[in-house]
């Protein structure tokens, strides 16, 4: 028998926990509003954050609703596949904490573009690094913000746009005021709710079977057939799969607000442990979302959470329904609107960073900014940024919005991964082969995305795709590599190459870190 639902109504306990997570946050942006005075308290929360608290908020900034509600959705619907995901964002983070956290931390200021321009001319570098961190920005908010209006209009019963609106205006009062020191905390509280959240939910769905996942993979069986648990439900090219695998793997290194996150801490041992700590917690948490896709699809059943949403986006908060009630549908419900909040902020915090610190600081001013006119830029960046996610998030209304994750995902892994790279480890890297990089990165990726079935077939509505892959990452990552080194050996700069000495020195012994 189907069970029956409640989604859609408006629900008492997800709007009082609702409430009750946006009170505390808000007032915990006040305090931290008393601290935000100087550049490095609003970017970078005076660098005063520990390791363990970093790491916490580090998988609060990454486990978005695409994490929690995407990958659980995917699992319930096609299976096996969706784990593709689970473990293309998780494998990302060995590689951020072996390649990029220690050198990010004591070769940059703010911004990822500070580490790729430290022995480069700065204004050409700056521009390009900050179209390639707004692009993805940009992209990964509309994601966000659509997927906010959808989840409040279904848990609260709000209609889509003033949920959006409503999403928008709570995100911009943290990071107008809080700046990082606020976001921080939001992201910490978030990533507690969710993980101790996730953990009832997998343990509520575990007991229905006794424990056994023997249980659980017989009845998936007995139910949708034995393909349900076999790969290739989702993704059946090989060559798409890994280009897929590619994106989310090296986009979590280039991606702008996690980036941001490796300056809040004091110091390069303290950055390789939050990474350490985040590895940790992520990959807890994508085991559970293992479990809980699989619940909804043995529980709740493939038609139920199909007639909701067809994405199965709802696939978690229906399994909460399900298995604890009214009240934990409302629990969940609000977690997951925490999550969107969380991310949200991250965000704006980091295009506004590129706008304010990249852009008006370093290129029109050329660096002679003081501290409370780079943190009034910043602020009116957030509100513009904030009033643009509102907008676009309303104007993208209905549509699927996996491919902007996937293109957001795949613009930071061609544009913005190779060349923070090859900066921090090759000696003949140019500004002219930055720029390169990043140019070819950013338009190979959204050109072919527009020509995949993505959007040229799904959104288009023409009959077949010209590029046949839905991943770019696999042609658009090497292709940014081979430009980047191909224009900087042909552009060779004398005192570029002679500084990297200097730059291997404060790499590896943080001499002359702030």
């Amino acid at each position: 028998m189907e069970m029956q639902t409640t989604l859609g109504q408006p629900n008492v306990v997800s709007i009082l926990f609702f409430f009750l997570f946006t009170l505390t946050t808000l007032y915990i942006t006040y305090l931290a509003a008393k601290r935000t005075k100087t550049a490095s308290e609003y970017y970078a929360a005076g660098r005063s954050i520990t390791g363990f608290q970093n790491g916490l908020a580090l998988a609060g900034d990454y486990m978005s609703a695409a994490s929690f509600l995407g990958i659980a959705g995917l699992v319930a619907l096609k299976g096996y596949d969706g784990l593709i995901y689970s473990i293309g964002f998780l494998v990302g983070w060995p590689i951020v904490m072996f390649l990029i956290a220690e050198q990010l931390r004591n070769l940059g200021k703010y911004t990822f573009a500070d580490v790729v321009a430290y022995r480069l001319k700065q204004k050409p570098i700056r521009i390009a690094s900050s179209f390639g961190s707004l692009a993805t920005v940009l992209l990964y908010l509309i994601a966000q913000m659509v997927g906010a209006g959808s989840l409040i209009k279904l848990l609260f019963g709000l209609p889509y746009d003033l949920a959006v609106v409503l999403v928008g205006t709570i995100m911009i009062i943290y990071v107008l005021f809080g700046g990082m020191i606020a976001t921080t905390w939001v992201q910490i509280i978030k990533a507690c709710l969710l993980l101790g959240g996730a953990t009832v939910l997998a343990i509520f769905t575990l007991v229905k079977f006794g424990f056994s996942f023997n249980e659980l993979f017989g009845f998936i069986s007995e139910k949708y057939g034995e393909k349900r648990l076999l790969p290739g439900g989702l993704v059946a090219n090989p060559w798409d799969a890994i280009s897929l695998g590619i994106a989310l793997m090296f986009g979590t290194a280039g991606l702008p607000h996690i980036l941001m996150r490796f300056y809040t801490v004091p110091d390069a041992k303290e950055a390789r442990k939050s990474v350490f700590y985040a590895t940790g917690f992520i990959g807890y948490f994508y085991i559970l979302t293992f479990i809980i896709g699989f619940g909804s699809a043995a529980i709740v059943g493939e038609n139920l959470i199909k007639s909701i949403e067809k994405g199965g986006n709802m696939a978690a908060p229906l399994l909460a329904e399900a298995v604890g009630g009214t009240i934990f549908l409302g629990f969940i419900a609000a977690v997951a609107f925490a999550t969107i909040l969380a991310v949200v902020a991250g965000l704006t915090l980091a295009g506004a960073g590129a706008l304010s610190h990249d852009l008006y600081t370093n290129v029109i001013k050329k660096g002679r900014a003081t501290e409370e006119e780079q943190v009034k830029v910043a602020r009116l960046a957030t509100l513009i940024l904030g009033i643009l996610a509102i907008f676009l998030g309303i104007a993208f209304k209905g549509q699927n919005v996996a491919f902007m994750v996937g293109l957001a995902f795949a613009i930071a892994a061609s544009a913005n991964f190779p060349s923070l790279l090859l900066s921090i480890f090759w000696k003949k890297f140019s500004t002219a082969g930055v720029v390169a990089g990043i140019l070819t990165g950013v338009t190979l990726s959204v050109v072919l995305i527009i020509l995949s079935p993505t959007v040229w077939v799904d959104i288009f509505k023409n009959p077949a795709p010209i590029f046949p892959w839905k991943n770019p990452a696999l042609i658009s990552m090497p292709a940014s590599f081979i430009m980047a080194i191909l224009v900087s050996l042909l552009t060779p700069e004398k005192e570029a190459q002679e500084k990297f000495e200097e730059e291997k020195v404060r790499t590896y012994l943080g001499v002359g870190i702030e």
